[in-house]
């Protein structure tokens, strides 16, 4: 069962070819804690502009860095979740009540406010990776694979603690754990501080490795609050774009965990 769930959380979150049957989707719906351990294997994929960038026999420069990581990102995660981003954008920004805005996540007319969000958050995250690319090798691995973790950290703690306002991909997700399952998904995410001791030897590289986890579960509560103030619940769009945001504020507050440590 667990490793059903893993392979429909791998076939959910990226384009890897492992298949996309009834068995996987119902074991990962079912424990969507699963999402975690698969932040470890897309952190370390887009890990590998970094490596390469810094490992090439000349310097290359941190925009090319940067522009191979956004390549990598959205070639091996595709676009669903960035598509939450660009529902919630227009969800945001419509007048009127919560169920206005509920019927402005259905529509499939792109509006202003999608434009403006999908914008700032992939130029937001090609900043940060500029930025990571200004670190030493080790510490900008640290830093991109706990972002992922915690992203997919905060996904799972949005199915513990969701309460979806009609059917859909969030309520399939909704596992009702509650702390319990928020507790789990973070027991999952905490071995990531290791890369922080690997890549500094000290208490400091801890404590700026585990700082995008920590990050992504704040991400999240931010998300419940407005999704439950603004739609009524936690809808399948809103997973989406708390996915993308705290990967994005994650590389942000890891690069200046590290470079204040």
């Amino acid at each position: 069962m667990a490793l059903s769930a893993l392979r429909g959380a791998v076939g959910f979150l990226t384009r890897i070819p492992v298949g996309h049957d009834e068995r996987a989707w119902t074991a990962f719906s079912a424990s969507p804690v699963a999402a975690v351990p698969v932040g470890y294997l897309v952190g370390a994929c887009l890990a590998l502009p970094f490596v390469a960038g810094a490992s090439a026999p000349v310097a290359v420069p941190a925009t090319v860095v940067a522009f191979a990581y956004l390549v990598a990102t959205y070639g091996l995660t595709g676009i669903t979740h960035l598509d939450g981003v660009a529902d919630c954008g227009d969800a945001v920004v419509v007048h009127g009540d919560t169920e206005r805005r509920r019927e402005v996540l259905k529509d499939t007319t792109t509006g202003v406010g999608a434009v403006a969000a999908v914008a700032l958050v992939v130029v937001a995250l090609a900043l940060a990776a500029v930025a990571v690319a200004g670190l030493a090798v080790g510490e900008a691995v640290a830093v991109v694979v706990a972002s992922e973790v915690g992203a997919k950290a905060a996904m799972a703690t949005l199915a513990a603690v969701a309460d979806p306002p009609h059917d859909g991909l969030g309520s399939a997700l909704a596992d009702g754990s509650g702390v319990v399952g928020v507790v789990f998904a973070l027991v999952l995410a905490l071995p990531v501080v290791a890369l922080g001791w690997w890549a500094r030897g000290d208490v400091s590289g801890l404590l700026a490795a585990v700082t995008p986890v920590v990050t992504g579960v704040l991400v999240a509560a931010v998300a419940v609050s407005w999704a439950r103030s603004r739609l009524g619940g936690v809808s399948g769009d809103v997973f989406g774009a708390t996915n993308e945001l705290a990967r994005l504020v994650g590389l942000h507050v890891g690069v200046i965990a590290w470079t204040l440590s």
